[in-house]
């Protein structure tokens, strides 16, 4: 985005080694074969976060719209994504935690009104008369949301450990080295998951608001689950994108990235891009407020929505698939060519050739039962996450 969504020129602060020239020695053909770096961290990103979704499903009493409560149980919280475990109830200790304190040891926002409407928290104001949760306000964990803390506490490690069985324990450790190399050089405040996109679908950089100061020693990353080393890399990349782009790189990755040669149908924009029809739906609005794109029929004598890029999308669209390269030569100018190059290799054989069905695919059954059982597979993930305030799910569901 424009320079007034992040004040930052090099928002990861990070002392930029000399130029190498062969770090972008990358050819033209063989780059156009390969799925840029932003799509295969996002990719390995959302499945992860769905196979941690499937199994804390299948363990966690909780209740649904379609499904109702589960069966017998005391406390059954609405279902959400482990994504607000991540920024929210890891953090709700027995003491309680201010609004203020929990934003800034997440690094980022959540959804209070909804965890509290979906019975994992309650919020005590501050002797604020106000119907919001002000800074002060102590957020306490309810008895459904101790009972999914216990769940989603070990669920990151189960799930690491079970890609170690089907991919190969070296290639996990590999990958995992290679993240923490690159993320441990980033000097910034990143979250440990995907932000809740905000308005436009933007990556929220509410932890830019106090950025660590020049010097500061990076964290110690190698600790950190391997779902949280992937989510500090996409926020990098968004914020760096999102400096420099009229259009969110959500919408870039999912949307504008399909309006190539044809209009596509507004029916197949989900099985085309692997998010949900909601979050198509929000980022089209948005497209069509801002003048980058028209919905309109196919053909004269069509019921059929299409979508068409007006010019300044299509400048917006060129722009996506111009940057998302020139951020991926940067960071191997500036982390290391050597790394990047690395990095690739180990992720590239998770997601699989472009095209082709991706092996990240195997671990993606859900549970019998669940919701996403009774939903449509999908045929690809998203280029980029959509993580949105309905309940943290990866692809906008």
């Amino acid at each position: 985005m424009p320079s007034d969504q992040n004040r930052w020129e090099n928002p990861h602060g990070v002392k930029k080694p000399p130029v190498d020239a062969s770090a972008l020695a990358m050819h033209a053909a063989d780059a156009e074969a390969r799925l840029p770096l932003v799509t295969l961290l996002s990719q390995v990103w959302v499945a992860f976060t769905i196979e941690c979704d499937n199994e804390a499903e299948r363990q966690m009493p909780h209740r649904t719209a379609n499904h109702g409560a589960t069966p017998g149980a005391l406390h059954t919280p609405w279902l959400t994504s482990s994504t607000m475990w991540a920024n929210c109830m890891q953090y709700v200790g027995d003491e309680g935690i201010t609004v203020r304190e929990l934003e800034r040891r997440a690094r980022t926002m959540t959804n209070l009104h909804g965890m509290q409407r979906w019975g994992y928290i309650t919020v005590e104001s501050a002797g604020s008369r106000s119907k919001s949760p002000g800074p002060h306000s102590v957020i306490r964990a309810t008895p459904g949301g101790r009972m999914a803390q216990s769940v989603w506490i070990p669920m990151g490690h189960v799930i690491e450990q079970r890609w170690q069985q089907r991919f190969g324990a070296g290639a996990i450790e590999q990958l995992r080295a290679f993240l923490s190399a690159l993320v441990g050089q980033f000097d910034a405040n990143l979250p440990d998951c995907l932000p809740i996109l905000g308005y436009g679908l933007v990556t929220r950089a509410s932890f830019c608001d106090h950025p660590v100061p020049p010097g500061h020693p990076p964290d110690d990353v190698a600790p950190l689950p391997l779902s949280a080393l992937l989510a500090r890399a996409l926020v990098a990349f968004a914020i760096e994108f999102e400096c420099e782009a009229d259009v969110s790189i959500a919408i870039g990755a999912n949307i504008l990235r399909l309006c190539r040669e044809q209009s596509p149908l507004i029916r197949d924009l989900p099985r085309l891009s692997g998010v949900s029809k909601e979050a198509i739906a929000m980022a089209l609005s948005y497209l069509e407020k801002r003048g980058f794109a028209v919905v309109g029929e196919e053909a004269p004598d069509s019921k059929r929505k299409a979508l068409t890029l007006t010019p300044k999308g299509g400048q917006a669209r060129d722009t996506y698939l111009k940057l998302v390269g020139e951020i991926e030569e940067r960071w191997q100018i500036r982390f290391g060519a050597q790394l990047v190059s690395r990095l690739r290799a180990a992720l590239e054989p998770l997601v699989g050739a472009p095209g082709a069905r991706s092996p990240l695919f195997e671990g993606l059954e859900p549970p019998p039962g669940g919701w996403r059982a009774s939903v449509r597979s999908p045929e690809t993930l998203p280029h980029f996450p959509m993580v949105l305030h309905r309940g943290g799910y990866p692809d906008g569901s």
